[in-house]
């Protein structure tokens, strides 16, 4: 009986497909950084600015095909840079933020259309361009793993040093500056880890879906607790939950004895991330439902 569910729902030879090894321990590692920092990208109220990085990856993805080096390298490098330069415009208030961002983008997107344009016309290499915008983990090298991790070794470790101001600035910028937290420096922090998280993101499930992996976990696990502590957890869980079903499915529509085409990986990993988003708001939904069905509808008067 074990033995049948456990086949249906893995296919043939899943376990011992280097793929599939690569894909499991570079998303598990993807996704843990991913729901730590946008955990705090949600209280920050920064979404936009992580999408605005996500994008801008396209643009060193796409440069570093055109050159002949790892797209992660590209990631990094372009989205590093472009948090400084959001940096230096001015983050300190939400409209500022979007200033920064908005011009930031906007240059970055021309540059992407750009080097997309040049890859697919100058580069031997097939594929690009789909790669890039929605990756895969089934064609990442393995070589590249080790950085992965060397990478998101140093945002956890960031994190971990930046937590109580990182969270005192992200819940009340002005208090934490009143308390003579150094603000500037601790956002300076935040915006160098959300541009490796994003670009660990990008070379998973893409630069245009790698929101969804930053976000999605911790905005689901926001709604299920409101301690900080509880809800990095939850999120980390939540993330290589779906990032791993997302491989099962994708693996199993797979035909791996011809061409080993299936439903595209990051398309299951975002399916999945969205379903427990939704799930996570149910239990809060209906329990308004049943408090409302409770409450008289006649006005309580308060004497």
């Amino acid at each position: 009986m074990l033995s049948s569910v456990w086949s249906t729902i893995f296919e043939p030879g899943f376990f011992s497909n280097q793929p599939v090894q690569v894909a499991l321990i570079l998303g598990a590692v993807v996704s843990v950084v991913s729901a730590i920092v946008g955990t705090f990208t949600v209280i920050r109220g920064q979404s936009f600015a992580g999408h605005t990085l996500a994008d801008i990856g396209a643009a060193g993805g796409s440069a570093a095909v055109l050159v002949g080096a790892p797209t992660l390298y590209g990631f990094v490098v372009s989205n590093v840079l472009a948090a400084a330069v959001m940096e230096v415009i001015g983050i300190r208030r939400p409209r500022g933020r979007d200033l920064a961002t908005g011009i930031v983008l906007g240059a970055a997107l021309g540059f992407a259309a750009l080097f997309l344009y040049l890859d697919t016309t100058r580069s031997s290499t097939t594929g690009a361009t789909t790669s890039i915008l929605f990756g895969s983990l089934f064609t990442v090298d393995p070589s590249i793993v080790p950085a992965a991790v060397l990478f998101g070794v140093i945002i956890v470790v960031l994190i971990a040093v930046l937590y109580r101001p990182l969270l005192l600035t992200s819940v009340d910028y002005d208090l934490a500056a009143v308390r003579g937290v150094p603000v500037r420096l601790v956002g300076t922090g935040y915006l160098f880890t959300l541009a490796l998280a994003v670009s660990l993101s990008a070379i998973t499930v893409g630069a245009i879906l790698s929101t969804a992996l930053l976000i999605g976990p911790a905005a689901a696990s926001l709604r299920v607790t409101a301690r900080t502590g509880t809800a990095l957890l939850v999120a980390s869980v939540l993330g290589v939950a779906a990032t791993w079903i997302g491989i099962v499915i994708a693996y199993d529509s797979a035909d791996w004895s011809s061409s080993g085409q299936g439903v595209p990986v990051s398309f299951c990993i975002v399916c999945v991330v969205f379903a427990l988003y939704i799930l996570a708001g149910l239990p809060a939904r209906f329990g308004r439902v049943r408090l409302t069905r409770r409450v008289p509808a006649r006005a309580v008067s308060v004497q």
